[in-house]
């Protein structure tokens, strides 16, 4: 099941490609990498982490800046950072980020 995630670029009304993405699990106080990805052609990382470790606070971050600079388009987030709480190790976390250059949303996807 795992962690996985998808980038739509809500301007554009497309993937976002080429974005690296950066799973986090919280630990002793700070963050420990768990995964690093790079969205494909339909803007996913699926799965970015096939199995999860345990139930606890995750985090994705996002580098969107090489991805505006690239599209030659100016953006106020240089990056996005989404923490979410896993319950359930077993269940699939989905967490799609819908961006654009000034704005984000997320929302826990299927």
């Amino acid at each position: 099941m795992g962690i996985s995630t998808h980038i739509l670029d809500t301007s554009r009304g497309r993937p976002a490609e080429g974005v690296t993405v950066t799973l986090h699990a919280q630990q002793d106080g700070g963050w420990k990498e768990l995964a690093r990805g790079v969205t494909n052609a339909d803007g996913r990382v699926k799965p970015l982490l096939e199995t999860i470790p345990a139930a606890g606070v995750y985090r994705l971050s996002f580098e969107v800046a090489p991805y505006f600079a690239q599209l030659e388009t100016e953006s106020f987030y240089p990056s996005v950072s989404v923490d979410f709480r896993v319950h359930a190790p077993s269940e699939h976390y989905h967490v799609p980020l819908l961006l654009n250059p000034f704005g984000f949303s997320t929302y826990r996807g299927s």
